[in-house]
Parts: structure tokens; sequence; C-alpha cells
């Protein structure tokens, strides 16, 4: 029986993930000598509304020339986009080793290597020491953490005092059962849904300030219904999501979709600040 680590990497995984990216690259006749963030965006930000929100979430505070760690930074979309736009030193880390070696491998391309750095880990076992980091952040992650208490215990513990937490979540909203597949689970064992009020609780527990919270929900659905319509219109882009979730992308967006829709899950952004 796989491990619980291994389903949800296993989940992710994408054999040679770089490499794909680079043919379709090639495809559009972009050199890879002179390779932009923006040829990339489409693929490097795994959440709802990609480089866009991510964007949102950096402008909420003076990110300006901190020390970031982003816990579940997936393919590193985010870290290069802090450390290019906000001059942050930044750090990743990630389950996926695949996702790691590709992060890195983008990071080169890029020329953001000096700027960006990636780790394989445990989002719930950080390999940092207390009060290392200015701003902890966090997009559509804990989804797939059982033990919420540890996750956000790590966190404010790597956080400096008076450092801030930003998180975009994908969140459940009453207690109706969800359908799979979705984007980040494929069957119900290794998704564990909670709550923005829950959230909170282990937020305000740990000694952490609210600052700000934001309803992203019906951005997100407006984000899909306009991907849909260019779908049809247009089919798959060169790089999208489709590049991560392969055959498997249209039923998982369509059921996050319908459950946004339907408010059985909701979509939050916010600040909390040490």
């Amino acid at each position: 029986m796989e491990s619980l680590h291994q389903s949800i990497e296993n989940h992710y995984l994408k054999e040679g993930l770089y490499e794909d990216i680079m043919n379709r690259l090639k495809e559009q006749n972009i050199a890879l000598t002179n390779v932009k963030r923006s040829d990339i965006a489409g693929v490097d930000e795994f959440h709802v509304r990609g480089a866009a929100v991510s964007k949102e979430l950096a402008n909420s505070i003076d990110l300006n020339r901190l020390n970031v760690l982003d816990v579940g930074c997936g393919l590193g979309g985010p870290c290069r986009m802090l450390a290019d736009e906000y001059n942050c030193q930044t750090t990743g880390i990630d389950l996926s080793t695949e996702y790691i070696r590709t992060a890195k491998k983008l990071s080169e391309l890029v020329n953001l290597d000096n700027k960006t750095t990636f780790i394989q880990g445990d989002a719930a076992k950080l390999p940092f020491k207390d009060n290392t980091f200015d701003v902890v952040w966090t997009q559509h992650v804990q989804m797939n953490i059982p033990n919420k208490k540890q996750f956000y215990s790590e966190i404010n513990r790597v956080l400096k005092t008076g450092g801030h937490f930003l998180f975009y979540d994908i969140l459940k909203k009453g207690v109706e059962e969800v359908s799979y597949p979705m984007p980040w689970a494929s069957k119900a064992d290794f998704s564990f849904l909670f709550t923005i009020e829950e959230m909170n609780g282990y937020l305000t527990e740990l000694g952490l300030t609210k600052k700000q919270t934001t309803d992203q929900t019906q951005a997100g659905i407006d984000f899909f219904d306009a991907l849909v319509a260019r779908l049809k219109e247009f089919g798959p882009p060169k790089i999208g999501l489709n590049v991560l979730m392969g055959d498997t992308t249209k039923p998982k967006l369509m059921n996050l979709l319908t459950h946004l829709k339907s408010k059985k899950l909701e979509l939050k952004s916010g600040v909390y600040k040490k």
C-alpha cells in the first residue's frame, strides 16, 4: 500500500516535465536562449487565476527585498515573480521531486537562479530554523495535508516576529460531499478540505493576527468561464495547465468550477501578521 506522501507525489507526477516544456517552447519558435517569464507563466503557476492572483497577493503588503518562503511552490512561478519584480530572495519547498527539478531548471532558464532556491521536502516538517523568513506564503496546498495544526505551526515557527503569512486557498463551504477528480486529488483519500473558519481558528490559536481576507470565488468562476470559452474556440494552449494534468485537465477543472458555482467550495486569500 502506498504511503500518503507517495500517493500525493504520484498524483502530481509527470515524467520529463521540464523537457516537455522546452519542446513546447520550441514549437512556438521561442528561442531557448531568450525565454522570458511570461513565456512559461501559463504552466508555472498551478492555481486558479495563475500569475494574476499571485500579483494581487504580492501587492497586499510591501514585499520589496524581503526573504520569502513559498510552501508548496510547484514549478516555482511565484518565487520567480517575487525575485524578479520585488527583488526578493525566495525559497520554494514542494513534495514533488519532479516539480523541484523543473523549478530549478526554469529559474536557470530565465536567469533567476541567483535569487531562487528550491528544496524537495515536507510542508508539515519544514527544514528551516525558527524565525528565518520575513514572509511565508502558500497557494492551493493545504488540501493535501491532513494535519492542519502541524502545517500552520511550522509556518508560524519559521516566520519572523513582525512577518506576514499570505495565503490563497481552496476551502470547503458547508458539509456537503465533494466529487472527484479535482486538480489536487483524483479521489477523496488524499484530499483534506476544511473551512475558512477552521483555518482562522488554527492561525489565531498560534498568535497570528488577521489583517485581511478576500473572497476570490467569483473571480475564480469568471476565470474558468473565460477559460472554457477559449478552449472551445481555440483548443488547449501550448503552455497551460494541460501540460501538468494531461487528459485529466478537463474533468478536474470542470469539477472544481461546478463546486465553486454550487457553493460547496470557495476561494479565499488573506494576510496574517505574527
